[in-house]
């Protein structure tokens, strides 16, 4: 048998501190790795009714509803399912957001890719990003967990949803940021025209004056700003408003979301739009110079990573392109909904 002397111990000691420190080092690493890939998303399904008209069908698979996107059949009824996988290396990423289910497929074209893009950070100032990624203009946007209502507005839901292209994100200052962008018009994802759009984003302590331009294959023409301001601890105002035209076809408005916090886990929000069509028409019920007036009120019940959110809504069209519960013309309607959303 070998002897045990003290400098076998000393170096059998200084071995397994060794390896210990070597496990540690390689398991940090490890561990470091593993969080810069994150996964994240929501769920969400809803329940909405008619109050001033029938639920039944009026259209082959149509039911009455606001014509604004997302969150309009009758019945129990389901959102999307949404799960954002997001790598984010020391200079470069990418983010692939996947969607599934009625609202992604309304917002992607079936795609089932609500973002997919990849980054370069070109200095401490300079964001390169490429691919498919969600409007800057506006106020809302697709996935429900990230807005306070949940069925959505005019300006929203007649504005872009998506973009493809280059853009440049530019950190001016603590204050201010610019975005610069190079696309395809949009909401297309295949460019099969030879047109393509720009953009630009002008960002001042959370406010934004967003501009969009084409040739008129797409949108046109759109200004947009969209911000909000801390009232108080418990109260904030958002403010949304645009002005779209594509050759005298587009539209016009402004909303207002006020948003009261009365608790810890209940807030209540209203929003207060005005949507109107520009003189050559545009796309709300096919009617010329048609405006709207839309009130929704939405309450907010979170319980750990769940939100109830009940929401009754009432718009109000100029001319009479609703139908009452004898089918009957009408210029108003009014909803009840209620949506449940997990995110995680």
């Amino acid at each position: 048998m070998k002897a045990i002397t003290k400098t076998n111990i000393v170096k059998k000691a200084v071995f397994a501190l060794s390896l210990l420190f070597t496990f540690n080092a390689f398991a940090q690493e490890e561990e470091a790795s593993e969080k810069k890939l994150k996964i994240s998303g929501s769920i969400d399904a809803y329940y909405r009714t008619n109050l001033s008209s029938t639920d039944q069908e009026i259209a082959a698979g149509l039911s009455q509803a606001p014509p604004t996107s997302f969150a309009n059949e009758t019945g129990f009824a389901l959102g999307m399912a949404n799960v954002i996988a997001a790598y984010d290396g020391e200079k470069t990423g990418v983010v692939a957001d996947l969607t599934f289910g009625p609202r992604g497929d309304a917002a992607t074209g079936g795609f089932n890719l609500n973002q997919l893009y990849a980054y370069w950070k070109v200095g401490e100032k300079t964001t390169l990003s490429a691919g498919r990624f969600n409007t800057y203009l506006g106020y809302e946007v697709i996935a429900p967990a990230a807005n306070f209502n949940y069925s959505t507005s005019y300006l929203f839901s007649y504005g872009p949803f998506s973009h493809v292209g280059l853009k440049a994100d530019f950190a001016l200052s603590d204050d201010f940021s610019l975005m610069l962008a190079a696309m395809n018009v949009t909401d297309v994802n295949n460019n099969l025209t030879g047109s393509y759009s720009a953009g630009a984003q002008l960002g001042y302590k959370g406010q934004y004056l967003n501009f969009y331009y084409d040739d008129g294959t797409g949108l046109g023409f759109e200004v947009d700003y969209t911000g909000g301001f801390d009232v108080s601890d418990d109260f904030y105002l958002g403010l949304n408003a645009a002005y779209q035209d594509n050759d005298g076809s587009g539209f016009y408005g402004a909303a207002l979301y006020p948003q009261l916090k009365t608790s810890e886990n209940f807030s209540l929000g209203l929003r207060g739009e005005y949507f109107a069509q520009l003189e050559d028409g545009g796309p709300v019920f096919g009617f010329d110079d048609a405006t709207v007036f839309a009130v929704t009120l939405t309450g907010s019940y979170t319980v750990e990573n769940l939100i109830i959110k009940p929401e009754l809504r009432l718009d109000s069209l100029s001319e009479e392109g609703f139908l009452d519960n004898d089918l009957a013309p009408a210029k108003s309607l009014s909803s009840f909904g209620i949506a449940a959303i997990y995110s995680f």
